[in-house]
């Protein structure tokens, strides 16, 4: 199928409570296109260099979200225009978005990434962490980033139980933050999970956007 026939099917599976960030990492600029032609405005990187340039060189409301490990001393190149970080795994990564972001008079969205697999090559804070973090009254006083969920990424298994119970786990550590920390709060409201392999699953679990990469562009050549 096409990238715009992978588009719609893949929207017409996700409910009205979830949201489709396209990975489109590797991907040229005229896949992407062929992505947003078929109505797709929501977007999804992992390379600094990579999104920059392809902010600079696409239409001006593509919403995009930046889903990579991201280094602090990266943080000002994307600063200007990301719309949504996804891999906040430190309280020194949150301020320093928090400080580029105050540069450019801007307010970041951002989501708070957990350890719920059992790889340990993933990244990710665990709640204990996430808590300290938001005790803390440096936290209270970060006013250009704004917390709105939580991201966090599955094992890679066949597994079908195992992955739902990992994705159940970050549903449950959102629902403890929700009630302990932004309970009159409307905007914590995104639990990003699911990929190309177990997005359904994530769906069923209460995911508010699932990240697609390869099942929409094809596999990926990370030779490029």
């Amino acid at each position: 199928m096409s990238i715009s026939d992978n588009i719609k099917k893949i929207t017409s599976e996700l409910g009205e409570n979830t949201r489709l960030v396209a990975v489109s990492k590797t991907k040229p600029n005229e896949d992407i296109m062929e992505a947003y032609n078929a109505g797709q405005r929501l977007f999804g990187e992992n390379k600094v260099q990579e999104l920059v340039g392809k902010y600079e060189t696409l239409p001006k409301d593509i919403e995009w979200h930046f889903i990579g490990h991201l280094q602090t001393n990266k943080v000002k190149y994307i600063a200007p225009f990301v719309s949504l970080i996804h891999g906040v795994d430190s309280f020194k990564l949150l301020k320093t978005i928090n400080k580029e972001a105050k540069k450019k008079d801007r307010v970041i969205d951002c989501l708070l990434q957990f350890h719920i697999a059992q790889e340990s090559t993933k990244f990710g804070l665990d709640e204990q962490e996430a808590e300290t973090l938001l005790n803390d009254e440096q936290f209270k006083g970060l006013g250009n980033v704004r917390v709105v969920g939580v991201m966090g990424m599955a094992t890679y298994t066949d597994d079908v139980d195992q992955v739902r119970n990992e994705f159940r786990s970050l549903k449950n550590i959102f629902n403890r933050l929700k009630e302990r920390y932004f309970t009159s709060d409307d905007s914590f409201r995104e639990i990003s999970m699911g990929m190309s392999g177990d997005y359904k699953i994530a769906i069923e679990e209460g995911s508010t956007l699932v990240r697609i990469g390869s099942s929409i562009f094809g596999a990926r050549n990370y030779a490029l």
